[in-house]
């Protein structure tokens, strides 16, 4: 008896339910893949807006120490997204002996918010800079300590 050469319906069935699923998985992963290449975008851009605002805070000698700042971005900078930020300067250490001109340290918190669909994601960025020491924070410190040593 002679076989005749070709597929039956039924290996055709099974070649297209396998191609199926493979197609399906594939999609899957695509999607996937161009959802979270989206989400770093955000991300790398919302880094890049912060190292900016952080540059230009660090270089600000008028900024207020132990008060809250923010702001927005402008859309054309975040690429349409909703961004700002909010930042923080304060004392972060002194040296033993105050003096007028020795050098203290103030720590910069800098938080950059951004809306990524419903949610609201955040970067922080934390700097430290110099700054000098001045005849009022002098003053300062010695009306700080009579108080505490009469407190106790």
């Amino acid at each position: 008896m002679k076989r005749e050469s070709g597929i039956t319906l039924l290996e055709m069935l099974v070649a297209a339910t396998i191609l199926a699923i493979a197609v399906v998985g594939l999609m899957t992963g695509l999607s996937g893949t161009t959802r979270n290449a989206a989400r770093l975008q955000d991300y790398d851009r919302a880094v890049q807006l912060g190292r900016t605002r952080m540059n230009e805070l660090m270089l600000d000698l008028r900024l207020p120490r132990n008060a809250t700042v923010s702001g927005t971005f402008d859309r054309s900078q975040s690429g349409g997204m909703d961004a700002g930020w909010r930042a923080r300067l304060s004392q972060f250490s002194l040296p033993p002996v105050m003096r007028a001109g020795e050098a203290g340290l103030d720590r910069l918190e800098l938080e950059i918010w951004w809306k990524s669909g419903t949610a609201t994601r955040t970067y922080t960025l934390e700097a430290y800079r110099p700054r000098p020491i001045r005849n009022e924070d002098v003053a300062a410190a010695a009306v700080d300590a009579s108080k505490q040593g009469a407190s106790k």
